[in-house]
């Protein structure tokens, strides 16, 4: 369909959806390059899709948040009239260190387009397809994900961290294997998540299944290429079986009889206020469960190279909880 129908197709769908909208003043774009001019109110043409957009979305990461994602826009699918999230073409590039290992981190509009192709039809990831606009930029076209992300549904559980421990975490476990076999599938495709955090993993509203989110970071290590998978995945089991962060503050203020038994091996590789070594918190926690948590602790000495190793580990674990 050529731009000019494409464009008055979707100021007539505009105007049948907001009837008292002045559809002379909409700004149509074509080409997404300059995110920021794109604005709420705009109408976004990607090939022969058309788009309402929303407010921008914000930054849910180590507490920012209130920073904008501008190339990350709701929107309407004027054809359908079904919500959307949109995601720009944003090129960014840093560094991280985790133990002492070097990461090179960058943006990849294009990755996290392929694992959308790769990931079609498996509700373990996000669900979403790609269009190119006039200038090749890839948007991607995603399906919201309704449900709670890990951070939302664990501050929630009111109980103790020992009643949830034996009553919950077994099922939380199970679900966490499941999101662990779905990362292992995109290292078995030579393809890498590249931002495994808590909060890039949704549990379902009619599932309660895992489902991850947010796949265009990549990065670069020579010596294990989904090094930084890993870490994340083991970050997020140590919050998972500690009910939340066991910070050294908290139990220096609370439990100073455990805060004095604490060493720096004691502590996460990737958080160095965060304890990874559980089983001095909560006792209970079977040493199955407790060795792998270790793996991310500043003891470790070896680490997992790849998510199926890791999974072997948390099956036998999952077996001692009953």
């Amino acid at each position: 369909m050529e731009t000019q129908t494409l464009r008055e197709t979707a100021l007539r769908e505009l105007a049948a959806l907001h009837p008292s909208r002045d559809i002379t003043q909409v700004e149509v774009h074509t080409d997404t390059s300059d995110f920021y001019r794109i604005n709420a109110g705009d109408v976004v043409l990607v090939e022969d899709e058309r788009f309402l957009v929303g407010n921008n979305t914000r930054e849910g990461r180590f507490g920012l948040d209130d920073e904008v994602k501008h190339w990350v826009k709701r929107a309407t699918d004027l054809a359908t009239g079904q919500r959307k999230i949109i995601k720009l073409s944003f090129h960014e590039r840093f560094d991280a260190n985790i133990g002492g290992i070097r990461f090179e981190c960058f943006r990849s509009p294009h990755k996290e387009s392929r694992i959308l192709d790769l990931t079609r039809g498996d509700l373990r990831f996000m669900q979403g397809h790609t269009c190119l606009d006039e200038a090749d930029n890839p948007v991607r076209i995603l399906d919201i994900v309704h449900g709670r992300c890990l951070p939302d549904m664990i501050s929630a559980l009111p109980e103790s961290h020992e009643e949830y421990f034996h009553a919950r975490f077994p099922g939380i476990l199970d679900n966490f294997i499941g999101a662990a076999q779905a990362l292992a599938l995109l290292h078995e495709n030579q393809e890498k998540h590249g931002d495994v955090r808590r909060d890039h993993l949704f549990a379902c509203s009619d599932t309660d299944e895992y489902c991850w989110i947010d796949f265009d970071y990549n990065f670069v290590h020579r010596e294990n290429i989904y090094g930084l998978d890993l870490f994340g995945l083991g970050n997020i089991l140590i919050y998972l079986a500690g009910k939340g962060d066991a910070t050294i503050a908290d139990l220096r203020d609370h439990q100073p009889d455990v805060f004095a038994t604490l060493y720096w091996e004691d502590l996460s590789l990737v958080w160095q206020n965060r304890v990874a070594n559980l089983r001095k918190v909560f006792p209970y926690i079977p040493k199955e469960l407790n060795d792998i948590l270790l793996y991310f602790s500043n003891n470790a000495t070896i680490y997992y190279e790849r998510a199926d190793q890791m999974i072997d580990d948390l099956r036998a674990a999952r077996a001692t909880l009953g």
